[in-house]
C-alpha cells in the first residue's frame, strides 16, 4: 500500500531546481529529448523554457505543438517525479521573454550576473532566443518514498 502523491508534492517538484526533460517529435516522427532549465508559474500551471529559436526543439514545436511530453524526476532515492503530455507555443514577445528568463536564471544560477545568465539575456534581448510556453494537458506523479 502506498500514500497518494499530493498536489503539494507535485508543486515541490515543479518548483525545484531539477531539470525538465522536454520531448518533441522531429520531422521524421522520432523523439528528440532535451534537458532544460525551466520556470513553473503556479498561478497559470504553465512551465517556461528559454531556447534558441533555431534549435531542433523549437523547430519541432512549431511543426507539432500538440505532441509534447515532459518529465521531471529526482534520481536520488526515494525516486519521485512528474511527467505528462502538453501543448507548447513559442513566445516572441521580447519583454515577456526577458521577465521569464530572469526567473529561470535566479532559480538555477542564483544571480543575473552569472556569465551564463548574461549570455542568455543577451541572446534573448537580440531576439535569437525565445520562450517555450508549456501548457500541460495531463500529468502523473510518483514517489517511491510513499510506498509502505
Amino acid at each position: 500500500m502506498s500514500e497518494p502523491v499530493t498536489e503539494a508534492d507535485v508543486a515541490r517538484l515543479l518548483e525545484s531546481r531539477l531539470n525538465l526533460q522536454l520531448a518533441t517529435l522531429d520531422e521524421e516522427g522520432y523523439p528528440n529529448i532535451a534537458p532544460v532549465m525551466f520556470y513553473y508559474d503556479k498561478d497559470s500551471g504553465k512551465m517556461y523554457v528559454n531556447a534558441d529559436k533555431r534549435s531542433r526543439k523549437v523547430q519541432n514545436i512549431r511543426r507539432n505543438p500538440d505532441k509534447i511530453y515532459y518529465s521531471i524526476d529526482d534520481e536520488n532515492y526515494f525516486y519521485e517525479g512528474v511527467k505528462g503530455r502538453a501543448r507548447a507555443t513559442i513566445i516572441e514577445d521580447t519583454q515577456k521573454n526577458i521577465s521569464i528568463l530572469e526567473k529561470i536564471n535566479l532559480k538555477y544560477l542564483g544571480t543575473l550576473k552569472h556569465p551564463v545568465a548574461r549570455e542568455l539575456m543577451e541572446n534573448t534581448r537580440s531576439g535569437t532566443y525565445g520562450t517555450i510556453e508549456i501548457t500541460p494537458k495531463f500529468f502523473s506523479a510518483w514517489n517511491l518514498g510513499k510506498v509502505q
